[in-house]
């Protein structure tokens, strides 16, 4: 069949008793044409066919039995107008290095797009003129002999004709049903496809409905997971809750029990304070006493220390007077000696620790300090000994921020 991306043109092995001789028409064939000389075919479209772009003229040598034996060919020109209903006159020029070289029998023929031959010429012949051609003497019985010829040839060619439309007839008939058989091919075809993409989209559901089923499994397992989450979550909040209630009113009375303590230590802060501040003034008289007392010993042992100076006793004051005692009470003490060790009236009231009067108040309250743990939100003092009451005051804060 055709081929429209060939250089070829399209042929068959489509035989002669299938072809349309009558549907092209070859007007003026020549019974010979001189070599070395351009060809113009002339032929007519009747309206029994409708010309295509594949269409094509071609030279074969007399007794060819399929379109594949041409010698030589042409495109048909398509003319304007396709759709009338008159005959179409139709020409082509062979050039000279294209044709044949021998004296053999030719002839036109015009084939479709389909490689089936829709009209055939007359024989001709490619040689150069001679004068037995251009004055033929032939004899009565010559004459009745070639009438007879061309009355066999009519008949023939009335036979030919009506088998040829006999064949016509069936070639429409074969070419319906190979139509229609076409047609079922082409639905077979595209329910083929059909099916096959059915399936395709069939497996890929599965495979989604599969994956969506996984999906769900694995989701009904998080949401059971979550459930059991919240639930344990719940569990520890009203645990959290109540014991932060219990630390709460732990908190309450601890620091009611704290501020009464604070209460008491600065009351006993302020007593040692006032017992601090008189102790000091009997000390500054101490002092002043002391310092008056090495003045008179002294004066005592310079006058001693002259010739005829009676050793007079040196008066005593009273013990009473004293809030230490009597620092020359003691024969042969020495009277440079310290007064003694003074009373302390500073004590710790956390580990009842006793300090000194010469040390610092800042010392003392830095040792007191350390006793205790100060909240630095609320400024409020626990001690040491109370770290997870201190801890779950933090943590209430915290959960109030919260």
């Amino acid at each position: 069949m055709m081929d429209e991306t060939s250089d070829e043109p399209p042929t068959s092995a489509v035989f002669l008793d299938n072809c349309h001789f009558s549907q092209v028409i070859f007007n003026n064939v020549e019974k010979f044409y001189v070599p070395g000389g351009d060809v113009t075919c002339h032929y007519t479209l009747t309206q029994n066919i409708i010309p295509r772009g594949k269409d094509w003229v071609g030279i074969f040598r007399v007794g060819w039995k399929t379109t594949r034996e041409y010698y030589t060919f042409m495109w048909a020109p398509v003319p304007s107008d396709t759709h009338g209903d008159s005959s179409v006159q139709q020409q082509i020029q062979f050039k000279a290095y294209y044709l044949p070289k021998d004296d053999e029998y030719y002839q036109f023929c015009y084939v479709d797009q389909d490689g089936v031959v829709r009209g055939a010429s007359v024989p001709f012949q490619f040689r150069a003129e001679t004068e037995d051609d251009i004055l033929v003497v032939t004899t009565q019985g010559e004459v009745e002999e070639l009438e007879l010829q061309n009355k066999t040839l009519c008949q023939e060619n009335e036979e030919l004709k009506a088998s040829c439309a006999r064949l016509q007839k069936q070639n429409l008939g074969l070419q319906e049903e190979l139509q229609k058989t076409q047609e079922l091919q082409n639905s077979l075809e595209s329910l083929r496809s059909k099916t096959e993409t059915l399936e395709l989209e069939l497996n890929s559901l599965r495979k989604e409905n599969k994956h969506l089923k996984e999906l769900d499994d694995c989701r009904e397992a998080e949401l059971s997971q979550l459930k059991e989450q919240v639930q344990n979550v719940t569990s520890e909040k009203e645990h959290l809750e109540a014991r932060l209630k219990t630390t709460m009113d732990q908190l309450q009375q601890q620091n009611q029990d704290l501020m009464q303590e604070l209460e008491e230590q600065k009351r006993l802060f302020q007593i040692l304070q006032a017992k601090k501040n008189e102790t000091d003034e009997e000390n500054q008289k101490l002092k002043e006493e002391n310092d008056e007392l090495l003045r008179h010993l002294t004066q005592a042992e310079e006058v001693s220390s002259f010739p005829g100076v009676s050793q007079a006793p040196i008066p005593v004051p009273e013990a009473g007077g004293l809030l230490f005692g009597n620092p020359y009470c003691a024969a042969g003490a020495n009277l440079r000696a310290g007064a003694g060790d003074e009373a302390s009236l500073r004590k710790c009231p956390i580990c009842n620790d006793v300090f000194p009067e010469e040390i610092e108040t800042t010392q003392y309250e830095a040792h007191v300090q350390n006793h205790l743990l100060e909240c630095p939100l609320c400024q409020e003092s626990f001690e040491n000994s109370d770290k997870q009451v201190f801890d779950d005051h933090i943590l209430c804060h915290r959960l109030e921020e919260a």
